[in-house]
């Protein structure tokens, strides 16, 4: 990793932690009861989650300007990371021993690809 890539990859894992709140916003719509098919699909929520899948789909191109595809696909699993912790915050999941050593691999695997010379 170069110096000059490091905004390009905060770039992106801010572009994965908008994805993963806009999945919460998907879930948070999903478990309401709507009146009829088209409340379900035509309310804000969902709006504004998929406006930040939009965006984050500007964000991703912009990223992938100054790092390799492979750092990027890299950095895409620390989505796990806030979709979990997001998961325990807002809906209350509980976390058990395989997910935490899961994580442990997941953060090891992402710092040492990160921090391998290219």
């Amino acid at each position: 990793m170069t110096n000059n890539m490091l905004p390009y990859i905060i770039l992106y894992l801010v572009n994965i932690f908008i994805a993963a709140v806009s999945q919460v916003l998907l879930k948070k719509a999903a478990l309401k009861k709507y009146p009829n098919f088209i409340a379900e699909y035509l309310n804000p929520l969902v709006i504004m989650a998929y406006g930040l899948f939009f965006g984050t789909t500007l964000l991703g191109v912009l990223a992938y300007k100054g790092i390799p595809i492979s750092l990027g696909m890299v950095l895409e699993c620390t989505s796990y990371l806030y979709v979990t912790f997001f998961g325990v915050i807002i809906f209350k999941e509980k976390i058990n021993r395989q997910k935490i050593i899961a994580l442990f691999l997941i953060i090891t695997g992402v710092l040492i690809f990160t921090l391998m010379p290219f």
